[in-house]
């Protein structure tokens, strides 16, 4: 059998409060990507979609209980010693940080910027070689004149080039993952669609699997393959992307693909999900959803549900099956 590229079993990841008590901001995460597939991992702000990624890097802070199983390509991350982890960070995962001004460095040029990500991984590698890779990769990530951009300073570059510029730094080792946590956030639909295109001219000449983290369903209607909803660090829903857009079985999923401006003039007016996510130290009993959901019974505020298959997707949901039919006469009203 062919070994997955990232192969997230169990993950936990907990905090401590200013008193010291423990909290989960991560709880049961399972995730698998393979070589040359986009997946996408959609929530809200608070959702836990970046500590599972940064837990991925091994870029937690000092006080983060990790727990669980993380493999990329069959070895296993969680464990690993800092000096070992460096060797993994930035040759076999690349990561492409929410906000590209924070993520440069301000005093140094974009090209050296990216030259030194080359040189860390490959000490070999010559000062001239390296700041001709740079050129190379921003040439690659469609940055226009190169050669003269490469010398300039990131408050020089755009919005959109400085996304571009940290997907260049990122690829610079041709990583065989590549994470990319809310790349097209605060860019223009413009912008956001020549960003999506960009990683998935990188998924299919390159063959590097990516993971997608977002907020914005749209985003990866288009693009991903597979997709995990996840709210207050739970993955509550799974599956092809096609199969979660066209039956949706969890409330939340329900609520997101409801609050998506649809072509059809004839739609009714968004619907938005009410209330907000709790905080991360005090989410209810039960299913965490369930002070927000519409389906809610007694047995969502009592038990947490946990992720069974139901037809082509998986769902953590008591009440997967009325929102299935629900949504199947909400279907035949809107033909008829």
């Amino acid at each position: 059998m062919t070994v997955p590229l990232l192969q997230i079993r169990d993950l936990s990841v907990s905090f401590a409060n200013r008193r010291g008590d423990p909290f989960e901001a991560v709880s049961g995460v399972d995730l698998t990507v393979n070589a040359g597939e986009l997946h996408g991992v959609v929530g809200e702000s608070g959702s836990g979609k970046s500590v599972t990624m940064l837990a991925v890097m091994g870029l937690l802070s000092p006080g983060a209980r990790v727990s669980g199983s993380i493999r990329l390509d069959g070895q296993e991350l969680v464990g690993l010693s800092e000096r070992q982890m460096r060797k993994v960070r930035g040759r076999r995962i690349g990561y492409i940080f929410q906000d590209p001004m924070t993520a440069l460095n301000p005093l140094m040029t974009v090209g050296a910027q990216i030259a030194e990500a080359v040189r860390l991984h490959k000490p070999q590698v010559g000062r001239s070689q390296a700041r001709e890779r740079a050129v190379e990769l921003l040439r690659l990530v469609s940055i226009p004149m190169p050669e003269e951009r490469a010398s300039q300073y990131p408050h020089e570059f755009s919005g959109g080039m400085r996304q571009r510029a940290v997907i260049a730094m990122a690829m610079a080792n041709e990583p065989e993952l590549l994470i990319a946590d809310e790349p097209t956030t605060a860019l223009d639909v413009t912008i956001q669609a020549q960003i999506m295109e960009l990683l998935e001219r990188l998924r299919q000449d390159k063959g590097v699997g990516i993971v997608l983290v977002t907020h914005d369903l749209g985003v990866v209607a288009g693009a991903a393959r597979g997709l995990s909803i996840m709210y207050c660090g739970r993955v509550v829903e799974r599956g092809l992307v096609d199969d979660v857009f066209d039956k949706p079985l969890h409330p939340y999923t329900k609520g997101l693909l409801g609050s998506l401006p649809q072509p059809d003039a004839r739609a009714a007016r968004l619907r938005a999900i009410p209330g907000a996510p709790p905080p991360i130290g005090a989410r209810p009993s039960g299913c965490a959803f369930h002070p927000r959901c519409g389906f809610a019974l007694d047995i969502c505020r009592a038990e947490r549900p946990g992720l069974r298959p139901i037809g082509a997707t998986t769902v953590a949901c008591h009440r997967a099956e009325a929102v299935a039919m629900r949504e199947a006469v909400e279907v035949s009203v809107h033909d008829a």
